[in-house]
């Protein structure tokens, strides 16, 4: 029975990879028979004899590197953190921190003086040749621009900075502004995913709000949509929760403006109508029906329309509503005289 047990043991041992452990089991011999010689279960965590089978550690804790292989070789190694499309070099070339040649870290690493002063020129020599390259130097603005004026959640940064490589590839940049391409990419991103900004918004972001700036992203903004196939149509009940958050509005409000929107927003009288102003009516009237009320002005300077029309949509959203009622009071009264 013995034997059986340590040929069993036998054909254990070399399944994974040999651990380059040290642990207090692996350096004094066996308690039961005096053997020196040790494996590991790396599954149970258990250390135990060769020999006679007797478990000297039990919950050993791997200290090794966290071996993760993405390819079909035999690399295990994982260094660094993952590519990122929002920085220019994606993140993979390694730079020099100013924090460890400058207050506690200088002191740390023993710079003092004129070492300081060599290292600071390091760096400026390190930086200065990431961007030797024109198409460098263009990323890294671009990026900048993505990051700092965006405003985007951090997975929507990533896909307009995708956005923009893929401008840069396609020459759509030659020619036009880092600025524009950029503000662009954003817009076409957050349009995209469904959590729509206003060109007005985007181009107050960017710094773009002279008539020349506005009319060059509106068509950077045409010829980006083209050249990607990206031709989603925003429709009035995607802003409905940017514009209830900017007016910090309560949830019930919310729910009455959806519920609004899911009985009038299958008519065709919405058609040619800004959505942006279709849903700013909607939500005025979901406002007032919830106790809520706003002033037309504060409801139109989130959107970014006029008075007008929101009064204008409000008297469509009104005939709307009645039709939908009167529609409902003639089927109820329908059924009552079949019954």
């Amino acid at each position: 029975m013995e034997k059986t047990n340590k040929k069993s043991r036998k054909k254990s041992v070399g399944a994974g990879r040999p651990s380059q452990r040290r642990t207090v089991g692996q350096t004094t011999p066996c308690k039961n028979c005096g053997a020196t010689e040790w494996n590991e279960d790396e599954v149970r965590g258990e250390t135990y004899c060769y020999e006679c089978g007797n478990v000297s550690e039990v919950n050993a804790i791997d200290p090794g590197a966290e071996w993760t292989n993405y390819s079909d070789g035999a690399d295990r190694s994982r260094v660094g953190a993952p590519a990122r499309e929002s920085l220019s070099d994606k993140g993979l070339n390694t730079t020099i921190s100013r924090s460890d040649i400058s207050g506690a870290g200088a002191r740390i690493h023993g710079i003092k003086g004129s070492k300081a002063r060599s290292w600071r020129r390091r760096i400026l020599i390190d930086e200065r040749s990431k961007n030797r390259q024109s198409r460098a130097r263009n990323l890294s603005t671009a990026m900048q621009f993505i990051r700092d004026r965006g405003n985007l959640p951090p997975s929507l940064v990533e896909e307009a900075s995708r956005l923009y490589r893929y401008a840069a590839n396609e020459n759509i940049v030659t020619g036009r502004s880092i600025r524009g391409v950029s503000a662009a990419c954003v817009y076409v991103a957050a349009r995209e995913a469904h959590l729509p900004r206003r060109i007005e918004e985007i181009a107050q972001s960017f710094d773009m709000t002279e008539e020349l700036a506005m009319k060059e992203l509106k068509r950077t903004i045409r010829l980006l949509s083209r050249c990607l196939g990206a031709h989603h149509i925003t429709g009035p009940d995607e802003y409905l929760d940017k514009f209830h958050s900017d007016l910090g509005l309560p949830a019930t409000v919310l729910g009455e403006a959806n519920n609004l929107w899911g009985r009038v927003g299958d008519s065709l009288d919405w058609q040619s109508k800004k959505p942006a102003g279709v849903a700013a009516a909607i939500l005025y009237k979901a406002a007032q029906n919830s106790g809520h009320s706003q002033t037309q002005s504060q409801v139109c300077k989130v959107a970014g329309v006029s008075e007008v029309t929101v009064r204008g949509l409000m008297r469509i959203l009104e005939k709307l509503l009645i039709r939908l009622d009167a529609a409902i009071v003639a089927d109820e009264v329908t059924n009552s005289l079949n019954q």
